[in-house]
């Protein structure tokens, strides 16, 4: 498979404080990769280190083989796509508009355009709301809003920082299922989820954090094994095998 980003020796520091230290990762195309661990593992700097949002203070990131570094901000909005934590807009744009600035970054095309930005609210199911200020929305609308900014944008490298934490059950389904269906047709997808089993049952690697370093990288199966999650979460859990998946599902016992 084609490497689309890697992370080489990459360290970030604040004062004494190591936040990550020593990671070296490589992402191909045609995969999801969750980033998991506890708080404060370093999950959400990495994926700012990995999008250029966030300056390594040691090593180097490659995206395509090049420094990220060497690209400029509209041929790296072209390749790779970012949803943040923090969804808020200050301003009174509408649904429809959000996601249409997906589309910025590329050759203006209008019928193209539309077509992605209703493909979009289609995949997010925010055709209903496609009018709506969004400062009016809930977090989970918000939240669903800036995944579809991110489809819109259609790129070959999409980062997604806990897309699925204000949503219900059936949109945390249904975005990382168009996540998985994104990496089938392709992309490379780094997604942050603190769900365990969310990243189980979508994700082909999942590569566990521990205090800034990498405790496990490989298949669910692989990663989500009684002792290490158990070492690095400090909680008792058991293992089981998913009822109707081919995937681990992880239980807290106590």
């Amino acid at each position: 498979m084609t490497v689309a980003l890697e992370l080489q020796d990459v360290a970030v520091s604040r004062g004494a404080r190591n936040i990550l230290q020593d990671v070296t990762l490589a992402f191909q195309a045609g995969t999801v990769t969750a980033l998991v661990g506890p708080n404060g593992a370093g999950k959400s700097t990495l994926l700012a280190v990995a999008c250029g949002d966030l300056p390594a203070d040691g090593g180097q990131v490659l995206l395509h083989g090049r420094p990220l570094a060497g690209f400029a901000a509209r041929a790296l909005a072209q390749e790779r796509a970012v949803m943040p934590q923090e969804h808020g807009i200050r301003f009174a744009f509408s649904v429809e508009e959000v996601v249409a600035m997906g589309r910025l970054p590329h050759r203006v095309d209008p019928l193209r355009d539309h077509a992605l930005v209703e493909s979009a609210l289609e995949a997010a199911e925010l055709q209903a709301l496609r009018l709506r200020d969004v400062q009016q929305l809930s977090g989970g609308e918000a939240a669903r809003t800036t995944f579809a900014r991110v489809l819109a944008q259609q790129t070959p490298l999409l980062m997604l920082d806990e897309p699925t934490a204000a949503l219900d059950l059936r949109h945390q389904e249904r975005t990382l299922r168009s996540v998985r269906a994104l990496a089938d047709a392709g992309a490379c997808v780094i997604v942050v989820l603190h769900d365990l089993n969310l990243a189980a049952g979508h994700a082909d690697r999942i590569v566990l954090l521990e205090q800034g370093r990498v405790a496990a990288d490989g298949t669910p199966a692989a990663v989500l094994t009684e002792p290490t999650l158990r070492r690095v979460y400090q909680q008792d859990v058991v293992v089981l095998q998913h009822p109707r998946r081919p995937v681990p599902l992880v239980v807290v016992t106590d």
